[in-house]
């Protein structure tokens, strides 16, 4: 049984504000790391930087990583290799998954029904039909759960929403290209000489779960990315960024259908996973987002950009800042400076102690992923794919 803290008590028995002020300075948020390999590590850098938490646990089926973690976490914590001994704990208040696509839905559901708080990397699902039971597992724990689609919490591109979509300056959108063209560094990390061979230290099979059980593959394992399978490729790994805005700032939820192409034209590495890929996805508001990538060599500058085409100016915007195109040649653009930082975990943490929903929550998890879900779908079948009404949240 979980144990009972003044915090817990008080979100229980009252309100966000009895919540807010239970969570002060001497009521630290315990923490857990499912999953602590770069991208873990890196959310813990944004937990310490912020502050007000205390890590107590780490989950990985790599005992190095494990290691890895405890030194981010500047202090000793308890290390499993079984992700559900974390959950089990009465000491831990929330958790942060970091681990495979593959994990994401069933980890998030575990994690709700043992009382945690979940930040959840993205996609929160690596199927359409998993969405129903993670939404509905939220829904009956009432718990916290931010999904790691962090666009709405960068300052940046909150201020160009409010500046150019709130007030309609913008005026009526009915295209936006995304593209993505720097992606090679770091889904492709070098393999150390010591993974060649699977550690004693390691769960292979345990990493794999519900996928199909093969022998030891250092490449699968340190770059999950490029495989279908423990990744949802090139949609649910950067295409979800541009629809997060998209469908943020123009206030969509699902689109229509999807016609997606693409294959291994430049690596011939063992992949499976495209490294040009391009998707146009159709949505009932008449919108068409048109999204492509590529895997170079190096990353060229503007590698990376959503673009609105709106009928009151052209909008550029993305984590570094925006640049506003007026439709008269003569009036100035109105640009902004932007960058990614600590945003998405500090307002998950604030959300914990006023028990609020994120930005990121798990409906706008659903459709995000979906979305990807149903360009994938046209990739993999080579035809149109349509949106399918079961994956609606409204239907029982």
């Amino acid at each position: 049984m979980r144990a009972v803290n003044r915090r817990s008590f008080l979100v229980g028995a009252g309100t966000a504000a009895a919540a807010a002020s239970a969570a002060g300075a001497n009521d630290r948020i315990r923490l857990g790391i499912i999953g602590s390999g770069s991208r873990g590590q890196w959310l813990m850098g944004y937990v310490n930087e912020i502050g007000g938490t205390e890590w107590v646990a780490a989950a990985d089926v790599y005992g190095v990583r494990s290691e890895q973690a405890e030194k981010r976490a500047g202090k000793p914590i308890t290390k499993y290799g079984d992700y559900r001994r974390v959950l089990d704990r009465g000491d831990v208040d929330a958790v942060i998954i970091a681990a495979p696509d593959h994990w994401h839905a069933r980890m998030t559901i575990d994690a709700a029904r043992a009382g945690k708080d979940i930040f959840c990397e993205k996609p929160m699902t690596s199927s359409a039909s998993q969405g129903h039971a993670v939404v509905k597992t939220i829904a009956e724990t009432k718990r916290v759960v931010q999904i790691g689609t962090q666009q709405r919490t960068i300052p940046a591109i909150r201020e160009a929403k409010e500046k150019f979509f709130d007030t309609g300056m913008i005026g009526r959108v009915t295209m936006v290209h995304c593209y993505w063209n720097v992606n090679g560094g770091y889904i492709m990390p070098p393999i150390p000489a010591e993974l060649q061979d699977k550690p004693e230290d390691l769960d292979w099979n345990a990493w794999l779960g519900a996928l199909p059980k093969i022998p030891w593959d250092p490449k699968r394992y340190i770059r999950p990315f490029l495989f279908w399978g423990p990744s949802t490729g090139p949609t649910g790994n950067l295409l979800i960024h541009f629809l997060d805005i998209i469908h943020w700032c123009l206030g969509l939820e699902r689109p229509v259908s999807a016609l997606a192409a693409g294959g291994i034209y430049h690596f011939r590495d063992g992949r499976d996973v495209p490294d040009n890929f391009t998707a146009t996805l159709e949505y009932p508001e008449g919108v068409l987002v048109s999204y492509g990538c590529c895997v170079p060599d190096q990353a060229p500058k503007e590698g990376v950009d959503v673009i609105f085409m709106g009928t009151g100016g052209r909008l550029h915007v993305f984590r570094n800042g925006y640049r506003f195109i007026p439709p008269d040649p003569k009036a100035p653009e109105i640009t902004a400076r932007g960058a990614d930082g600590p945003y998405h975990v500090k307002e998950w943490l604030e959300c914990i102690r006023s028990r609020k929903t994120p930005s990121a929550n798990v409906t706008e998890g659903h459709y995000l992923a979906a979305s990807c879900h149903l360009a994938n779908d046209s990739y993999f079948r080579h035809e149109r794919t349509f949106w399918q009404d079961a994956w609606n949240l409204d239907v029982v």
